[in-house]
């Protein structure tokens, strides 16, 4: 058996694909995996620093890694409607001149990729775990937070405020869908072992499809205080057709973010 080390975080559309592979549901292909959940940041800086074999980063992180991992072509969280929101406490007439201070999810995430493309005036970001952030906005310690993951579903009835989509606006300026995070594998793996896992998690991903309940449990272990219905519209929103093959169009989507970054795109995909 061939034991890799696996990072993903504890949010239910993570679980709810990988489920599958880590718990023996199907076939492995003689591998096995040494799984570390952690908040995609976490991940995010584990993937700079190289420590994972396999992770979950985001799209803007991977491009600062692109030389040390390759992208899965499954596993993937991209499409339209699903980008995070900037959110704040009371209204602003020109939030570019009235907004002082911003939390974000970290600088490494797709979210903060996608504000400072749009908001590049607003400098002073506070990094936060990114369940922090609707706290820190309620409580008035910023202005306004950069909100991802199930956030967007639960910060109308808390009373806060959205001043952007910024999914939204990317899909307007680019008109392809958000490519918010993927799975990456280190370059320095054996090719066969890569191709293995790349098979292994299109048929963690396609048995989570076609077998919905089976991940619940394990779904639900990890969503700490999140409700049935959370649970079901996070997994709704960010599992889809690109999750099973990021395909021409995901690809595409991956290739724009890098070229506004101006980051070399060649030789990113196994």
């Amino acid at each position: 058996m061939k034991k890799l080390t696996l990072g993903f975080s504890p949010c239910p559309n993570d679980t709810f694909i990988f489920d599958a592979m880590i718990h023996g549901k199907i076939e492995t292909e003689g591998l096995q995996f040494e799984v570390s959940l952690e908040d995609v940041e976490t991940l995010n800086r584990k993937a700079i620093s190289g420590q994972l074999e396999i992770t979950k980063l985001s799209f803007f992180a991977f491009s600062k890694v692109s030389e040390k991992y390759q992208l899965l072509s499954s596993g993937s969280a991209l499409g339209k409607g699903v980008g995070p929101l900037l959110i704040s406490k009371k209204k602003f007439i020109d939030p570019t001149k009235e907004i002082k201070s911003i939390a974000i999810p970290g600088k490494n995430t797709t979210a903060y990729f996608l504000f400072k493309t749009f908001y590049p005036e607003l400098t002073n970001v506070n990094e936060m775990v990114f369940s922090d952030i609707e706290g820190a906005v309620l409580e008035e310690k910023v202005d306004a937070g950069v909100i991802i993951h199930e956030n967007r579903f639960t910060y109308e009835s808390k009373g806060l405020l959205k001043i952007a989509d910024l999914g939204d606006l990317w899909e307007k300026k680019t008109n392809l869908p958000i490519p918010l995070g993927g799975i990456a594998i280190r370059k320095d793996l054996d090719e066969e072992v890569k191709k293995k896992v790349e098979r292994v998690l299109r048929t963690s991903v396609e048995y989570a499809f076609t077998n919905p309940e089976s991940s619940s449990d394990y779904v639900r272990e990890h969503a700490q205080e999140m409700s049935v219905e959370v649970r079901k519209k996070h997994i709704e929103l960010y599992v889809n057709t690109f999750s099973v093959d990021l395909g021409e169009t995901g690809r595409k989507a991956i290739h724009e973010m890098f070229s506004i970054i101006g980051q070399n795109d060649r030789n990113i995909f196994i």
